[in-house]
């Protein structure tokens, strides 16, 4: 099965960019669809931005127009530009791939993003 590793989270402060990145160990070629979600304290895991084979994307409303989610497939990663953040942004993200050579939902093991002054 696939294994997939977030980073590039961190703390910043209200406004601020981050880059989040999803390294996958199997070839993206492969792979149908790749996502980001979320999930804050006590709350459910939440949709956040996913992207298609042919570079199709979807966001939430809630992060439309400030997040903007890539792949290099030749790098077998995924990236999610994240500006002028907010303190609701704050959450462990996780990074999401099924379809193609992913037979079941795959998720990696988060990486934390904190917006606070």
């Amino acid at each position: 099965q696939v294994q997939l590793v977030e980073s590039g989270g961190g703390l910043v402060q209200p406004g601020g960019s981050l880059r989040l990145s999803c390294v996958s160990s199997s070839s993206m070629f492969t792979i149908s669809v790749m996502a980001w979600y979320r999930q804050a304290p006590g709350n459910e895991r939440e949709f956040v931005a996913r992207i298609f084979p042919n570079d199709a994307t979807n966001y939430a409303n809630s992060v439309a127009g400030r997040f903007t989610i890539s792949r290099d497939n030749a790098k077998n990663t995924m990236y999610l530009q994240m500006n002028s953040l907010k303190p609701e942004d704050t959450a462990l993200y996780y990074c999401f791939a099924f379809g193609g050579s992913v037979s079941s939902p795959s998720w990696g093991q988060g990486t934390q993003v904190t917006v606070s002054s």
